[in-house]
């Protein structure tokens, strides 16, 4: 480990340190060295000044978790965003990127090349902490498939590839191309392997200004430094000055220099922020050296560290306890010449001619991105059991055994009963048991989340990706139980008949699917989700005209308007009309008529409504899978409008009492053409 006293990089800036007395190094190539030319003609420049973010709790209403923080980040340097665990890194990451939660006030100014303005799709990227990726897919599919989304129709499919493989050899994950990404049930990559596919999935568009959250937790300190070392070398690659802000949590010596400026936080608070060869000697001149042999990093997360109770008779940080050793830094950083320094570099920064970033509309377009979304969708459902073909299993299984209860059903009277049970089985439980593929479509709600944030493509074709894809597995889940419930018992003869059966147990499925997937865009875990969903499908099947016949219904709420918005009462009634119109069942009771007629069980038995045809209420079914599509995707883009603006009258509610506003840009959302929306303060 390299020794605390000879880690001086040659990232730093002449002039701040010149502020602890640093000799200065030549810098390495491409760095800025001087105050002028703050910002390159094809670089972003990110400023922050007296950042405050505060969320609601703590003894007052609200409890701060970031503090009057300033700072820079420049074309072609690399920031490290360190602290020990809960002191804001991410926060502060969030916060620049404009992904602030609804209920997050922000206090300060944010500055995109001196002035407030969007983060252009193409031009900023984010990669999260958690790895959200469709977990059936190979690197080599996962990176392909991102890369036909993200770059232009102008750009070839060749070149495509070709970049795809470029970008996933640079992470250093050549030999594990053809190795599925994996998740549960399934063994896959290891976490640090997963993080550099994130990694490569954001960097495919080059962008300008990179966030990068925690990008070598799961990594050994070999594939920390060789990750790390390569996101800072795409600059020399295509000669793109990037600014890279990057949150990390414990990095070796040698991922340590690769950095060019270091924000220390604890608490919210800024430690330090100033060049990475420079934070030794300002730990030093303050009174709390790096031992030697030492890694800086260690001492400075160690010296920082008040969760755990200091071994004082070891006279760590000379005795003093670690809130003591805190003030003294943020008071000795706020009172040094390079706090001053800071200062006139954002002022500095902020007096640039305002630029404007160039509006990027390179990315796929609408077409292209509903073909790649169906194609990369549907070879997820193929490939994961668990979305349809367990599902299929179990049908199959559930059909045997219906069709051997009701084997042989005949046409006498009796058998008007078992037709009934049969059909409200079929069209209530079968279709209920659509919702074990619920936590299937979590995982790749959350796939969409993570590409939606940073603009991948639109919620429109997403949704109409996702339908597509599901139409094939759908249509054998509801072919082959269909067939067995129906031809093994006997129900109506005749192929007519047969086909509306299955034409409705798939109107049905697809309904109960599009109904979780509401569901799924309003409540946050798939746990809460299943419940959700069961409740609300056991209300519409008590309502939907079987257990309570309709006239006997409460008008109020349970038939007006629950009945008529049950899906199952078009159900029960289009399969109640598939199967007894036509028939007649003879009835041995004396005195009265021979036979009765499936006409007339329909109106006094069930009070079918017979003024329109069983296909009317097949297509009322299929336009109400139209309509769940439908509000699926207006419940995404609303909440994507909504939620800003909710968080926006809170802070103006709480103005004059805080002195702070809600960043409007809490998600930075794209509409359908990727229009941005603007990061404010």
């Amino acid at each position: 480990m390299a020794s605390c006293h000879h880690s001086e990089s040659p990232q730093g800036r002449p002039e701040i340190q010149a502020a602890f007395g640093v000799e200065t190094i030549n810098p390495m190539p491409g760095t800025n060295t001087g105050v002028t030319n703050r910002f390159s003609e094809d670089g972003v420049s990110l400023t922050w000044e007296d950042l405050w973010v505060t969320v609601p709790g703590g003894k007052n209403g609200s409890r701060s978790i970031l503090q009057g923080l300033t700072g820079y980040a420049r074309p072609g340097e690399l920031l490290a965003i360190m602290g020990p665990s809960g002191c804001g890194k991410s926060s502060l990451l969030d916060t620049l990127a404009g992904r602030l939660g609804p209920n997050t006030r922000q206090a300060g100014d944010i500055l995109i090349n001196g002035r407030k303005q969007a983060l252009a799709y193409g031009t900023s990227a984010y990669v999260t902490q958690d790895d959200s990726l469709i977990t059936t897919l190979t690197v080599r599919e996962a990176v392909y498939y991102s890369a036909q989304l993200q770059l232009p129709d102008t750009i070839s499919m060749s070149e495509k590839k070709e970049r795809a493989e470029m970008t996933i050899t640079e992470m250093g994950l050549k030999d594990t191309m053809n190795t599925r990404i994996g998740g549960w049930g399934a063994k896959g990559l290891s976490g640090g392997q997963k993080r550099r596919v994130s990694i490569c999935i954001e960097i495919l568009t080059r962008p300008k200004l990179l966030f990068l959250d925690e990008p070598t937790s799961g990594l050994d300190s070999a594939a920390s430094y060789y990750v790390m070392s390569r996101i800072a070398s795409l600059n020399q690659k295509d000669g793109i000055r990037r600014t890279i802000i990057a949150s990390i949590h414990q990095p070796s010596s040698e991922v340590f220099q690769l950095f060019h400026n270091l924000y220390l936080l604890s608490a919210g608070k800024t430690v330090y922020f100033g060049p990475v060869s420079a934070a030794n000697e300002f730990f030093a001149l303050t009174g709390f050296p790096c031992p030697n042999l030492q890694n800086p990093s260690d001492h400075f997360l160690k010296t920082i560290n008040k969760d755990f109770e200091k071994d004082i008779e070891q006279g760590f940080a000379n005795g003093i306890p670690a809130e003591e050793v805190i003030n003294i830094l943020v008071k000795s950083y706020k009172s040094s010449d390079v706090y001053q320094t800071v200062q006139r570099e954002v002022a500095q920064i902020c007096k640039q001619d305002a630029r404007a970033l160039e509006k990027n509309e390179s990315h796929a377009g609408f077409f292209t991105q509903c073909h790649v979304l169906t194609k990369r969708s549907f070879i997820n459902m193929y490939r994961d059991l668990g979305y349809y073909w367990l599902r299929l299993g179990v049908y199959i299984a559930l059909a045997v055994v219906l069709a051997t209860v009701f084997s042989h059903i005949g046409m006498s009277y009796g058998s008007i009963q078992a037709r009934d049970s049969l059909i409200m089985f079929v069209a209530s439980f079968l279709t209920f048991m659509a919702i074990g593929g619920f936590p299937s479509f979590v995982e790749e709600m959350k796939v969409f989340e993570r590409e939606r944030l940073n603009g991948h493509y639109g919620v429109t074709a997403f949704v109409i990706g996702n339908t597509l894809s599901a139409l094939p597995f759908l249509a054998l889940v509801a072919l082959i139980p269909g067939s067995i419930t129906y031809f093994l018992p006997g129900l109506h003869k005749g192929y007519e008949n047969f086909l509306f059966f299955v034409l409705t147990l798939f109107a049905c499925m697809m309904l109960v699917e599009s109904l979780m997937m509401i569901v799924a865009s309003m409540v946050p875990n798939y746990l809460m989700g299943i419940i959700a969903g069961a409740g609300i499908q056991g209300l519409m099947i008590l309502v939907g005209g079987f257990f309570r016949l309709p006239a006997d219904l409460p008008k109020p709420i349970l038939k007006y308007p629950l009945y008529y918005i049950a899906f199952h009462k078009y159900a029960y009634q289009g399969l109640f009309k598939n199967e007894f119109e036509g028939l007649t069942f003879p009835i041995s009771q004396a005195g009265g008529p021979p036979s009765l007629t499936g006409e007339e069980i329909l109106k006094m038995t069930w009070n079918v409504e017979m003024a329109y045809s069983k296909w009317v209420d097949l297509a009322i079914l299929l336009a109400m899978v139209v309509l769940y599509r439908f509000l699926f995707l207006i419940i995404i883009k609303a909440t994507e409008k909504v939620k800003p603006m909710i968080a926006k009258l809170k802070s103006a509610a709480l103005k004059e009492r805080e002195q702070v506003m809600v960043n409007p840009s809490a998600t930075p959302l794209y509409e359908e053409n990727m229009q941005p929306v603007t990061v404010k303060s």
